[in-house]
């Protein structure tokens, strides 16, 4: 294996490496610890106290 192939591995491991980090962090900024949708559970806090 010469080096462009060596580095089109590593290129490539990187970016799905970064894409998983991106998309598992913009599902822990939209989901609370127990599953539920933060944004949601704004919505709901305010349906029951009226």
């Amino acid at each position: 294996m010469g080096f462009g192939d060596i580095f089109y591995i590593f290129a490539f491991m990187l970016f799905a490496l970064m894409t998983f980090v991106i998309i598992r962090n913009y599902f822990r900024s939209k989901f609370d610890d127990e599953g539920r949708r933060k944004d949601m559970s704004e919505m709901q806090d305010d349906s029951r106290s009226s």
